[in-house]
């Protein structure tokens, strides 16, 4: 027993010496003891972590932004930047790589966003890049607009009912995504047989997200969210019509053919974060800024009612090409509400020595995690004067100057090599939908006193950092939301042709 006792004696203080000198070194020593943060952020990975567990990492950093400027400590390894100069230089930069923690938060899931290899991206990249091109979404346009039908739908079946839009506009998302992805109809809008995907996607999402911030709770492996999804969805790679998989099976390029298809099952899944779950955050933050700005609401009714003279002349991105306030209206619910808010992590790309790497005057040593928090940098006056105000002139007036400097730090989508290939489809489905909407119907917040008014203001976890007319979301990567809820009335007679769905 005497031998027991002083073993554990000797593990604790081994163990107390052991952090001791790791924290020591971490404030004293390490290379990026001279920028500023957080004390806590520079002992351990646990900080961004804590906030990321509370889904708020993004308006943390922003209020570290505040106080601490445009460089933040956030991490013993970590650096976060808050300009569009540090934007370019971090994320079109060859010398720099994704993040080691992408591989750490998914290990048995090389997809395109997780895979750090560039020489296995390119592959991947070319062939979704296929999928999501313009000629393809041309292509995909009619099953698009189909599913965007049902959408309307179901909100005439509503009879003026209060709508909750987040539920409604994922099951839309989704049910796109699975379309591009798989060529599989999961008939989320009319049917609950494979609703509980909605609450999967959401927790792997945000399993992934923790996990990037705070890389030893990756040990805790459930199940792959791939598992959950119905037999049906394999079956579809011996039968597949224009998706992914379709264009797997077509391809001639060996570079291509050489993807595994489970690698490609993996690449088909991150579809919904990607390409569903994004898009509904987007459509969920422009109802919510349109149903409390009257006046943007007015200008783009006005706009979509006089361009078209019926609901079906709205059916492709080139009709809609000329509805420059619609996108001007997009992108500042984009802005406001990103659909991706956090940190896109990146890092010195290993056996590059040849010039150290520079970021707005700062040489960043190697090893170090760098990346900017696309809400902060949404956020940054220095780019949006009075940016908690949802102001889609910002984007049609003003001096050149003023437009060029906002359009240098709006990158909702990423840029680079690694930013998101599916900008053509989001623009368009959203465009798509928003114009159709007001073509058919007029809306407005909830005039019920029973009912509460879901995405009416910001949540505690903000700290106050808004106000109550900004859309509150939740920093699981794609970013989750409640809200808003709604009042749609059909406009006389014209949602006649809808009846039918």
């Amino acid at each position: 027993m005497a031998i027991l006792n002083s073993l554990i004696t000797y593990v604790f203080i081994a163990t107390a010496l052991f952090y001791a000198f790791t924290f020591s070194f971490r404030v004293l020593l390490h290379p990026l003891r001279k920028f500023p943060g957080p004390f806590v952020a520079c002992l351990s990975e646990a900080y961004g972590g804590f906030y990321a567990i509370k889904k708020c990492l993004h308006l943390q950093t922003y209020k570290n932004h505040l106080k601490y400027g445009p460089v933040v400590r956030q991490g013993p390894d970590r650096l976060v930047f808050n300009s569009a100069t540090a934007l370019q230089t971090i994320y079109q930069n060859e010398a720099i790589t994704k993040s080691y923690v992408y591989a750490v938060a998914q290990p048995d899931q090389h997809n395109i966003f997780t895979t750090t290899d560039k020489s296995e991206h390119r592959p991947k990249r070319k062939l979704i890049s296929q999928v999501l091109s313009d000629h393809s979404m041309r292509r995909f346009e009619s099953t698009m607009a189909e599913q965007i039908d049902v959408f309307l739908g179901r909100l005439l079946q509503s009879d003026s009912s209060p709508i909750n839009m987040t539920p409604a506009c994922r099951k839309l998302g989704l049910n796109i995504a699975g379309l591009l992805g798989f060529g599989y109809d999961l008939e989320l809008q009319t049917d609950n047989t494979h609703i509980f995907l909605t609450d999967a996607i959401t927790f792997g999402n945000y399993r992934v997200n923790t996990c990037m911030q705070f890389t030893p709770l990756a040990r805790l492996k459930p199940g792959p969210i791939m598992d959950l999804f119905p037999n049906s969805l394999r079956a579809r790679l011996m039968d597949a019509k224009h998706d992914l998989l379709s264009v797997f099976t077509d391809q001639s390029d060996l570079d291509i053919k050489n993807l595994k298809q489970q690698s490609l099952w993996t690449d088909a899944v991150f579809f919904f974060a990607a390409g569903g779950e994004t898009i509904a955050s987007s459509l969920a933050a422009a109802f919510f800024y349109l149903s409390r700005n009257s006046s943007c609401y007015e200008k783009l009714a006005t706009e979509i009612r006089t361009t078209f003279r019926s609901g079906r002349e709205i059916s492709s991105g080139s009709r809609l090409s000329g509805c420059r306030y619609l996108r001007a209206c997009i992108d500042e619910a984009l802005r406001m509400s990103p659909p991706v808010p956090g940190i896109l992590w990146r890092e010195a790309t290993p056996g590059i020595k040849d010039k150290p790497l520079v970021i707005d005057d700062h040489v960043i040593p190697s090893g170090t995690q760098v990346g900017v928090s696309i809400y902060s940098l949404h956020h940054n006056e220095e780019y949006f004067p009075d940016p908690f105000e949802f102001q889609p002139e910002r984007w049609l007036v003003g001096t050149k100057s003023s437009r060029a400097a906002a359009q240098a730090a709006f990158k909702p989508f990423s840029i680079g090599s690694r930013g998101c290939a599916g900008k053509t489809m989001a623009y368009l489905e959203i465009s798509l939908v928003l114009a159709k909407t007001l073509w058919y119907f007029n809306f407005q917040r909830t005039s019920s006193v029973c009912k509460k008014d879901l995405g009416s203001g910001i949540s505690r976890v903000t700290q106050g950092l808004a106000t109550e007319n900004e859309f509150p979301i939740y920093d699981v990567f794609a970013a989750s939301h409640d809200g808003p809820t709604l009042e749609f009335h059909p406009r006389d007679s014209l949602c006649d042709e809808l009846t039918r769905f």
